[in-house]
């Protein structure tokens, strides 16, 4: 898995085969095409729409790039070459997500989300959002009750006391799971008196974020500037890279306050 200097090296070692590669339509189609699977001249032209002439001009700049070679009559990507693709690939994804993410995150409170999580938001690349809708107001909540019904293990952040939630993180404490849970310092007596969960772990931000990570799934929800919860959009996933976030998140908001 790459870490943010992983990505910065590749990103310095890639660039300028990327701009040879980019600055050449015919050579992006031909190594898109090779990308998918060997293929000898007759094919890469069917697959390509190119002409043999074009093909084989810039084949042969390629080879001397190191990017493909023959093998009979068939043409291979080479592994650094396909390595590089994936990483150019990679690096475009990163970037969508980035510029979904932070539309996400726009008009919301994210100060007190861990530097290091924000680091580390390539992880949620596979994170989806879910929206509310005037059909089914409550689906976001629906969703939350239903991961923790289901979970064998729970690391939450609470800012907030919602009846539902607490019933089922109690019912999971008598069942002797996994459950540790953050609220606001100072609502900290009023949970501890509205619910029957003892060692309640108390963090200082007010309207910082909700957060729940279980064995199976992560959820994350925003407060709104205005200091009101967005109640209408989750981001929630079941990747495993999405969880590994989801645990850093909670471990370093944690750290931040003992």
């Amino acid at each position: 898995m790459f870490r943010n200097d992983e990505y910065i090296e590749n990103f310095d070692t890639i660039f300028e085969d990327v701009k040879f590669v980019a600055n050449s339509f015919v050579r992006l189609k031909i190594l898109a095409s090779l990308f998918k699977r060997p293929q000898n001249m007759r094919e890469m032209t069917e697959n390509t729409a190119l002409s043999y002439s074009s093909i084989s001009g810039n084949m042969h700049d390629l080879e001397l790039k190191n990017m493909v070679y023959r093998e009979q009559n068939k043409y291979f990507l080479t592994n650094s070459a396909r390595v590089k693709i994936e990483n150019v690939l990679e690096l475009n994804r990163i970037v969508f997500l980035l510029n979904e993410f932070f539309n996400i995150l726009d008009g919301h409170i994210v100060d007190s989300i861990p530097n290091e999580s924000v680091a580390e938001l390539y992880l949620l690349g596979k994170a989806n959002l879910m929206e509310s809708s005037g059909v089914d107001a409550y689906r976001t909540y629906n969703l939350i009750e239903n991961s923790l019904s289901q979970a064998e293990s729970v690391k939450c952040v609470m800012p907030f006391f919602y009846e539902p939630f607490f019933d089922i993180l109690s019912e999971l404490i008598s069942q002797e799971k996994d459950v540790e849970i953050m609220v606001p310092a100072n609502l900290l007596k009023m949970f501890e008196q509205r619910t029957n969960i003892e060692n309640l772990v108390p963090f200082r931000e007010y309207n910082s974020f909700l957060f729940i990570a279980t064995n199976d799934v992560m959820i994350l929800g925003l407060f709104f500037e205005n200091g009101k919860f967005d109640q209408n959009r989750l981001l929630t996933s079941k990747n495993e890279y999405c969880l590994e976030w989801a645990n850093n998140l909670f471990e370093e908001f944690k750290k931040e306050n003992k």
